[in-house]
């Protein structure tokens, strides 16, 4: 996929926006007032773990060959094309949790009503009228990103040069005292 979401735990303070962003922007009116009043209440497909004292946003990675595309009996799980994220027909699903067991970030999850499952879509909807996915948009402070690959891999590449140059200095340091 030509952009991904990405995470900068340091900068995630735990807020749930993005949660929150992500069920309104999947409840049926798309309105945060009216989506508490709807029939099937909205849920987020992004999780938050929280690990020594760290809180960390886990969505799904949309994998080049999905392991939950390969087993869903249904064909309930699908992309369109390489370049789609990986989607989930309510419809087509019947809760077998194939997919489940075999994702292997663990953020394909049980919905709250019936049996079903659910699982991050990049908001698709709100990628094919131009926009980013609503977690990305809700981060207040940046933790939550939607980057192109490219920028991904430049801005690791810049992180792993300063921790080089952090851990030489704290050598050379060490070393002359």
């Amino acid at each position: 996929m030509e952009k991904v979401v990405e995470v900068i735990i340091g900068k995630c303070m735990g807020c749930h926006s993005c949660e929150l962003a992500c069920a309104v922007a999947h409840s049926k009116s798309k309105e945060l007032v009216e989506a508490f009043n709807e029939e099937k209440t909205p849920y987020s497909r992004l999780i938050l773990e929280m690990d020594e004292g760290d809180v960390i946003p886990f969505h799904c990675r949309h994998c080049e060959d999905a392991p939950c595309i390969s087993v869903c009996p249904t064909n309930a799980m699908s992309r369109t094309d390489a370049e789609s994220p990986v989607t989930l027909v309510d419809e087509k699903c019947i809760g077998c949790t194939a997919c489940l067991l075999v994702c292997p970030f663990g953020v394909i999850q049980k919905k709250t009503e019936g049996d079903k499952l659910a699982k991050c879509d990049l908001c698709i909807e709100r990628l094919e009228a131009g926009k980013e996915p609503a977690c990305t948009e809700a981060c207040p402070t940046g933790a939550i990103r939607f980057v192109s690959s490219e920028r991904h891999s430049t801005d690791k590449r810049k992180e792993t040069i300063r921790k080089y140059r952090v851990a030489l200095t704290q050598t050379q340091e060490e070393a002359g005292a």
